[in-house]
């Protein structure tokens, strides 16, 4: 797989990023080190050894010499091991070293100038014995290395502290610290830009028309910012490909309603034409297939304007209360002409901001729907409240229910029940219901009554600000 641009930027800043810290640190450190190891004084401060280690050798002598006297000292002296501890030398007054060992005239000079500035602590002191005679105790430097270790002895094996070896190569570190770099930026802008190679994928399959392309899948157990973006891609594909099958079922049905009544207008016209003493019947079969015609188109358009119109027009308070009031009345005396009947009960008051033309329409088309369904000499119950910041619209009737597996399906456009009777009607009431309260954030749904019938229950958020369902 070729690597994207956002690859390389990535790997570049974050390589840069590391570089930079790495030098600003090294350099940092090589500063401290070469401070600690510079001396403000001249070259002959070199002549001798310093540290900690030192200071405690001389502070054992100074103490031995204080409490023992010269011949203490010359004992402790002779036992130290000089390959494991500093090689000291104490001198007196006259330049004689207590051993007898020789002793480099600048060594000495510079030793008992520093003498004073040390201080009792320091690695060079000058300390009576017994009969108060003056000595001088330091170290050369010659016996310590670089590092504050002293030689060992020829065949002596090499302990992990305090000798001497070789110096590290400079360029390991140099090259390690690159290719450890180097390593992780690559790793890091991987990491970074793989999802976002996904994503690119999946954008263009959609475009290409492959609306089932998803993006989740491909990132495995992943959890940050970018696998959020892709449930979000992987949401919105989905909603796109269940819009595109309900578009493409609706210009099936709507193909197929239209297909009937034209075919009737075609027979009718032929029939016509041979038979012109038909004339009337034929016109009014006709002009029957004309008004259905046009009652199938207006409610299209007004399914259609559920997604736009609404858009540009602004809601309006109604109490929902007394539009489901208003609603009933008209519906009982339509079910009064056929026989049945319809009882309204409302509480309180629900005020609400919404598109009163879409929700009058739910409305009715729910309660006609009952008092079309229900039986002859029963009635309709229609009940209307607010329960806290909900309103609830209860419509039940005695007719013949619907089968379980329909109750969902029962919502979709054009969709006739099995239990209809062949009565007449396009199927689009109450799909138009359920856009209409899914554009105000509510939600509809249908269930059969024990004792036969149906109840469809519509809830609608009295919140101004209640979300839209998409």
């Amino acid at each position: 797989m070729r690597l994207g641009r956002l690859f390389w930027k990535f790997f570049f800043a974050f390589w840069l990023a590391l570089l930079l810290a790495g030098g600003a640190v090294g350099t940092a450190v090589w500063w401290h080190h070469q401070s600690e190891r510079e001396q403000p004084a001249g070259e002959d401060d070199r002549l001798l050894a310093g540290g900690p280690r030192v200071a405690v050798a001389v502070w054992a002598a100074a103490a031995v010499l204080g409490r023992g006297g010269e011949d203490a000292l010359r004992g402790f002296l002779a036992d130290v091991d000089e390959a494991r501890s500093p090689r000291l030398l104490a001198v007196d007054e006259t330049g004689r070293e207590v051993l007898g060992r020789p002793v480099d005239p600048a060594v000495l000079a510079q030793a008992r100038e520093r003498a004073e500035s040390d201080g009792p602590r320091g690695g060079t002191r000058r300390v009576n014995d017994l009969d108060g005679k003056a000595w001088l105790l330091f170290v050369p430097a010659e016996f310590e290395d670089r590092a504050g270790a002293f030689p060992r002895p020829p065949g002596e094996p090499r302990l992990p502290f305090g000798r001497r070896g070789p110096p590290p190569n400079p360029w390991l570190p140099i090259v390690s610290g690159l290719v450890a770099s180097v390593l992780f930026s690559a790793l890091l802008a991987w990491y970074l830009s793989k999802p976002i190679r996904s994503l690119r994928w999946a954008l263009g399959a959609v475009a290409e028309g492959r609306l089932d392309a998803r993006v989740r899948p491909l990132l495995g157990g992943r959890r940050d910012e970018i696998a959020d973006l892709a449930e979000d891609f992987d949401r919105m594909a989905q909603q796109i490909q269940t819009l595109v099958g309900a578009q493409r079922r609706l210009l099936h049905d709507v193909s197929h309603e239209l297909r009937s009544p034209l075919a009737r207008v075609q027979a009718a016209v032929g029939l016509m034409r041979q038979d012109p003493a038909k004339l009337d019947v034929t016109v009014s079969r006709i002009e029957r297939e004309a008004v259905r015609l046009d009652e199938l188109v207006g409610q299209l358009l007004t399914l259609s304007r559920l997604d736009t119109d609404r858009r540009d027009t602004p809601r309006e308070p109604v109490d929902l209360i007394d539009l489901a009031s208003a609603i009933a009345d008209d519906a009982r005396f339509e079910a009064h002409a056929l026989g049945r009947d319809l009882r309204f009960e409302g509480r309180g008051e629900a005020e609400a901001l919404i598109w009163g033309e879409l929700v009058q329409r739910a409305f009715e088309n729910v309660i006609r729907n009952a008092v079309k369904y229900t039986a002859d000499g029963t009635f309709v119950e229609v009940s209307a409240l607010a329960d806290g910041d909900v309103f609830r619209l209860r419509v039940g009737d005695r007719g013949p229910g619907v089968p379980a597996d329909e109750l969902e399906s029962m919502f979709e456009p054009f969709h006739r029940g099995s239990n209809t009777g062949g009565a007449s009607g396009f199927g689009l009431g109450l799909a138009i219901a359920r856009r209409a309260i899914d554009a105000h954030g509510g939600a509809i749904h249908a269930l059969n009554r024990e004792g036969g019938g149906l109840l469809v229950e519509i809830t609608l958020p009295l919140a101004a600000d209640a979300p839209q369902k998409e």
